[in-house]
Parts: structure tokens; C-alpha cells; sequence
């Protein structure tokens, strides 16, 4: 600066020049942005979210699943045999928005929700995936490689399919399942489909692996196109391989990036939705008892807070009860009372009219027992004759024979040094005279012995099954011998304060098992349907009715975008086997890129179809109509882009495609004019008479509810 003025001497200005050129002003930005998208999108909100807390009472499953957010919103802890705990996770966040507490009695559908409850948070998560699903059908159709005309159809057919609308409106999951596999293929498919750099497209592929995770943790059913999903990846890894252009380093980094992203972060994502939820549900709740001891001693309150105290390590003069390790048929304590069994069964068998030995899933003072210090007779058990009878001897002056004894294996012992543990220590109680160990044969007695649970001595037992192995639970240290002493022993414990917290791992892996070996008793539901008469329609669900006239509302899929669907499935399946029996006899009908593209909508549509659809042929629970949409939504991937298969590589005559283009018109106007008609039966809005309910039952075996006068 000279004389109070700045000077720029060249260099400077020459640096400016270089930042004009390398800024471009003016900054501008150029988007491209697809109106038909748009507009699909906006109006699969209006379908999905419009008057959301319409009606304002508990509808069908809301009751099942409502049950759960509540429980998350208390903290208490739950077991859900039906899948992992993200669904659930993402219900209760939405009633979490809404401010619920939890403090409502999901006791019977129909309920009405009180003022305090926001009916709309509760619904709103499922209805926004509900209504993204819609715009995800357009992208994936693209993706696909199919026109946009393709894209618009697949769109507007799931679009006005009642059923989704149904059951994206309503505090359920299978709109969240079908979001996040939407979303899995779709992010899938841009990423093997991308030109850009083979590094920047990686962001789409670990979307997919986290799609994935989540689809699975809404529902086990995820696991199915999950599956599908890898085996797509599997092919496209192994064409990589072969690839002579792309360098040995090159290939492995990408295989490891596809194994990291489709394998390793959806595993850990499934194991991160587990730590969630147990560190959110840290109180006892309902279903403990399917849980082990040590499990239930980790949740504050329940068995942490009986158990309090008392001593760690069992010794002789404990007095304790025994939990049977096995979950089934009901967790229940090795129990005997003063009644004995009968001298002959009624199937003429004898037994030793000792007193009996039982399991019983109350807590009771007949529940404990002594461990004593010590100094063949062989009987059948009453309900499994392989099996020996269990029995106590009533003298209490005898000696302690042989058959009186019983010796304590530690099965889950960490050493050979380390002792018998309360809570910790699972046992096996082994017959000294015998070598038969003590186990929960599940078998319920007959009158005799009030129905509880049946306890043998089994000779030939595998070392690892469950019914064998005995937890210690209450547990009071005392040393008398006469039996009014060691009452008041009972109820005067030693206060020892032991950590008995497990590990999270520990914890995953029990509710893992547990979750899938405990199965809730199957039932009979009047809306439970085969699978079979899932793809005709053959069924629908009444989820709603109002208590004064005749609104309600049914899950009932559209007739004519169903009927299309299924048309067009036989279609590609028939398609196909011509085109693969002219190919093996070297006719090539189809150029390869057009081949491969078919073969691709084949893997994707019907592939999905069918992963999600035959698995129900072989289940044996209880089903509903709803179990099918995942299946069915491919089906709406396949219909247009098959169609535009037919118009482009089959029909060379103007005149049949003509024809084509206005079938696809008419298919189209027809599907909106059935969904316009059901909407009654979709929003249980207008109010219809009984003679328009009528004509709404397009089939006999839909059961449509008519209010009586």
C-alpha cells in the first residue's frame, strides 16, 4: 500500500484471471427432473395418506402389532416369534412422534382410539413407505432397461390396487417389507447398471446391503428375496471374473467390496436392529418366563428383583429351585407334593406308588429343594414308558441308598475348578444307581396328577438337549435339619450382592433361538386363507366396521389389475420355454442384449414371485391374504415390461400392435374404473346400502359384513 492506496501489481491480476476461469461465473445448475414421476408420486400420497386417522379405531392387526409399540414405549421386554425386532422398532417410532405413552389397552379390534392417542403418527411411517413403493416401481422398471411407458403402467397399476392401499394406511408392516425390497433390487440394479466411476457407484450397492438388512429385519420373509438378491450378485461376479480386460487386482478389490457390502454390513446390520432393541426393552415384562434365567436376572424388575442377594455358589444345605432349561412346552420348576401315583395306570402298567415328581410352571413352595451331603429298583414312567419313573421316598429316616442319589454335571461349565452357580450354571441331574438323568419329558399327567407336567429318568439322552438341563433360580443358604427351621430359612435369605448381567451376545443369540424355535399355537382364524386361493382372489379380510351403520373396510386386491397380472405371469412363463427350446436348436429369435434383458426381467419378476410365494406352500401356520402382496408386487414389475416385449419383438404388424396399444388402454381404464368402485370397501368411506354392498361381492366366497336393523 502506497499514499493510502492498495496496489496490484501483475502477478496479482493474473491470479484473479485464473479464479474467474476456474469459478465459471456465474454458477449455474442444471436439473433434469421427470414430471411423470412426480405426478405418480404425489398421487400415491393422496391414495396413501389422505385422512389417515380415518377411522379413529383399532383395526385388525393394529391390535397385534399395537401391543408392541406400547410395550417399547414402557421399555418392557417382549418376545415376537413373527420376525426381528426393526418393524416393530419403526411402528413405535412413529408413536414415539406422536407423543403416545404407551397407555392404551389393545384388547379388541374396534376400539376406539382415546383423544390423547395421535391415530395419525401411528399410521404415518407405513403410509409414507407405502406411498414410496409406488415411485420405486417406476425407477426399477427403468432400471430394468424398459420405457418409461413401461414405468408409467407398472406404476399405475400398484397405484390402484386397493389392497396396498389398504395395507400401507394402517399401523401394519408388509408396506415397510415391501418398501425396503423394493428399494434393495433398485439400488441393486443402478449400481450394476451405472457407467459412472467404478468407486462412486459403490454408495448404491451399500444401499442395497442395507435395504436388504432391513427387509429382513422387518420380516423373516425379506430373507427370500434377500436370497434372490445375492444370487443375481453371485452371476454378475462371476461374469466379472471372466472379464480378461479387468486386472487380477482389480477383480478382487471388487468382489471384496460386493462381498463386504452384500454380506458382512447386512449381517451386522441385522445384529445392530437386535442391540437396539434389548438395550431399549431393559425391563421385565410378560415373557420372560420363554427366557433363561440368566436372561431374566439381566431385565430390572421380575426375577432380578426375587432374586436380589442371594448367594452365588450352590453348596450342600442349599435350598433352591430348579427351572427346566427347555422352553417347551411351557417354561416350568421341578416340583413334588404330597400325592402319590396310582399303583396301575389305566393302561394296566404298575409303578412304585411313591410320591409324585412333576414340573410346574407356578411358582410354588413345593418348588424347593435340598442339596444334601450323602453317607434297583426299575419302574416305568407313567406317560413315557421308555422312560423310568421319578419319585420321592417318603420315609424320612432312611439312609441315603443308591437310588436316592443323584449326581450334579455342570454342562456349561468354563472350567473343570469352576462350581455349581446360581442362575448362571445349567445342570444335569444324572441317577448315581442308573445313570439315567433327570428330564422334562413335556408330557402333561392325567387327573392323578393335576395336568402338570410329566418329570422321567432317561438312560439313552443326547448331552445337549435342553430338556435335560436344570437352572438354579431362588436360591437360600441354610443348614437345619428339621423342617419348621428350614422354612424360616426360606424367607430369611443371605444378602450376597452378585453381578449376575450377561453379555449382549449371549442375550442376541438365546432370543435368536428362541425366536425361532418357541412357535405361538396355530389357530384356526376365519380369515386365515390357503395360499392358493391367494392368486385368484378367492379370499379378502373384513379389517374394519363400523358400530352403527355399514362403513367398513376390506383387504381386497384389485380384480382386474389381478387378473393381469396373473395372465401375464403364464404368459412370460410360456414365453420363455419357447424361447429357451428354439435356442438349444440354434434358432436365435431375440438378439443377445434384447435376450439378456428378458432373462433379467425374468430373474427379477418371476424370480421374486416365486421365492415369496412357494414358501407359504410348505409353512404350516396360519395365513393370511396379506402374506401375499410382496409376491404380488413383482408381478406389477412384470406385466407392462412383458407387454412391451410382446409390441416391440413379437408383433410386426401395425395392426397388431395397434391392437396391442389399445388392449393396454383398456386394461388400464378398466383397473381404474375397479379401483373407483371398491374405494368404499378401501377409505370405509361413502356409507353403501346393503344392495350396493351386494353388487360390490363380485365373488360368493368374499365376505362382505351387513349391518342388521
Amino acid at each position: 500500500m502506497q499514499n493510502g492506496r492498495f496496489k496490484v501489481n501483475g502477478s496479482t491480476k493474473g491470479e484473479f484471471r485464473q479464479a474467474s476461469v476456474m469459478l465459471q461465473l456465474p454458477l449455474l445448475v442444471t436439473a433434469q427432473v421427470d414430471l411423470v414421476l412426480l405426478l405418480v408420486s404425489a398421487f400415491a400420497f393422496w391414495t396413501r395418506l389422505g385422512h389417515l386417522s380415518y377411522p379413529n379405531a383399532v383395526v385388525f392387526d393394529e391390535v397385534y402389532y399395537g401391543q408392541f409399540v406400547s410395550l417399547y414405549m414402557r421399555r418392557v421386554f417382549f418376545v415376537d416369534d413373527s420376525g426381528p425386532p426393526l418393524g416393530h422398532m419403526i411402528l413405535a417410532l412413529g408413536a414415539y412422534l406422536g407423543g403416545f405413552d404407551g397407555n392404551f389397552a389393545w384388547n379388541r379390534i374396534g376400539a376406539e382410539y382415546p383423544s390423547s392417542v395421535s391415530v395419525y403418527s401411528l399410521r404415518l411411517l407405513p403410509a409414507l413407505c407405502g406411498a414410496l413403493c409406488v415411485p420405486l416401481v417406476y425407477l426399477l422398471t427403468l432400471e430394468l432397461r424398459f420405457s418409461h411407458v413401461s414405468a408409467l403402467s407398472a406404476a399405475l397399476l400398484l397405484l390402484l390396487d386397493n389392497s396396498f392401499i389398504v395395507q400401507s394406511r394402517f399401523m401394519l408392516l408388509e408396506s415397510v417389507l415391501i418398501f425396503f425390497m423394493l428399494l434393495a433390487f433398485f439400488s441393486y440394479l443402478h449400481f450394476h447398471n451405472s457407467t459412472s466411476s467404478p468407486w462412486s457407484k459403490y454408495g448404491w450397492l451399500l444401499l442395497s446391503g442395507t435395504s436388504c438388512a432391513a427387509a429382513v429385519g422387518v420380516k423373516y420373509m425379506g430373507l427370500f428375496s434377500y436370497v434372490l438378491l445375492l444370487g443375481m450378485a453371485s452371476l454378475h461376479m462371476w461374469t466379472l471374473i471372466g472379464e480378461r480386460s479387468v486386472s487380477h487386482l482389480n477383480v478382487f478389490v471388487h468382489c471384496v467390496c460386493r462381498v463386504v457390502c452384500l454380506v458382512v454390513v447386512p449381517v451386522l446390520l441385522y445384529v445392530f436392529w437386535f442391540y437396539v432393541h434389548l438395550s431399549l426393552l431393559n425391563r421385565s415384562g410378560p415373557h420372560d418366563q420363554l427366557m433363561s434365567s440368566a436372561f431374566q436376572a439381566s431385565l430390572q424388575g421380575g426375577l432380578s428383583r426375587i432374586t436380589q442377594g442371594q448367594p452365588l455358589d450352590v453348596a450342600y444345605g442349599s435350598q433352591v429351585t430348579l427351572r427346566s432349561s427347555a422352553a417347551q412346552p411351557i417354561p416350568c420348576w421341578l416340583h413334588s407334593h404330597k400325592a402319590n401315583y396310582p399303583i396301575r395306570y389305566e393302561n394296566g402298567r404298575g409303578s412304585s406308588h411313591q410320591q409324585q415328581v412333576t414340573c410346574y410352571p407356578f411358582k410354588d413352595v413345593n418348588n424347593w429343594w435340598i442339596i444334601k451331603d450323602p453317607s434297583n429298583h426299575d419302574v416305568a414312567a407313567p406317560m413315557t414308558p421308555h422312560a423310568q419313573e421319578v419319585s420321592g421316598y417318603i420315609d424320612f429316616n432312611v439312609s441315603m441308598l443308591a437310588q436316592d442319589l443323584w449326581k450334579v454335571e455342570v454342562s456349561n461349565r468354563e472350567s473343570d475348578s469352576e462350581v455349581w452357580k446360581t442362575i448362571l450354571s445349567e445342570v444335569r441331574l444324572v441317577h448315581v444307581n442308573t445313570s439315567a438323568a433327570l428330564k422334562l419329558s413335556g408330557t402333561s399327567l392325567p387327573d392323578w396328577g393335576f395336568h402338570q407336567l410329566e418329570v422321567v429318568a432317561e438312560k439313552l439322552f443326547k448331552a445337549h438337549s435342553s430338556s435335560l438341563r436344570w437352572t438354579v433360580e431362588e436360591h437360600r443358604f441354610g443348614t437345619s435339619e428339621q423342617q419348621r427351621e428350614r422354612e424360616a430359612e426360606l424367607h430369611s435369605p443371605t444378602q450376597i450382592d452378585v453381578d449376575r448381567k450377561i453379555s449382549f451376545w449371549a442375550k442376541f443369540l438365546e432370543l435368536q433361538w428362541k425366536m425361532l424355535t418357541v412357535k405361538q399355537e396355530n389357530t384356526e382364524h376365519k380369515y386365515s386363507s390357503a395360499p392358493l386361493e391367494w392368486i385368484t382372489m378367492e379370499t379378502n379380510i373384513a379389517y374394519w366396521l363400523h358400530p352403527n351403520n355399514n362403513a367398513q373396510i376390506h383387504l381386497i386386491g384389485n380384480p382386474v389389475s389381478w387378473g393381469l397380472a396373473n395372465l401375464c405371469l403364464l404368459s412370460y412363463q410360456l414365453l420363455a420355454a419357447v424361447y429357451v427350446l428354439r435356442r438349444r436348436r440354434g434358432l436365435k429369435d431375440l438378439p443377445d442384449g434384447v435376450w439378456h434383458q428378458f432373462v433379467c426381467l425374468g430373474c427379477v419378476c418371476v424370480g421374486g414371485w416365486l421365492v415369496n410365494f412357494v414358501p407359504f406352500l410348505l409353512m404350516e401356520k396360519t395365513l393370511f391374504l396379506y402374506h401375499y402382496l410382496p409376491a404380488h408386487c413383482y408381478l406389477y414389475l412384470l406385466s407392462p415390461a412383458l407387454l412391451e416385449h410382446a409390441h416391440t419383438h413379437l408383433l410386426r404388424r401395425e395392426t397388431h400392435q395397434r391392437a396391442l396399444r389399445m388392449f393396454i388402454f383398456a386394461g388400464l381404464f378398466s383397473v381404474f374404473l375397479a379401483y373407483r368402485n371398491f374405494c368404499p370397501l378401501t377409505y370405509g368411506n361413502p356409507v353403501l346400502s346393503d344392495n350396493e354392498l351386494q353388487v360390490l361381492k363380485w365373488r360368493d366366497t368374499w365376505d362382505i359384513l351387513y349391518r342388521r336393523r
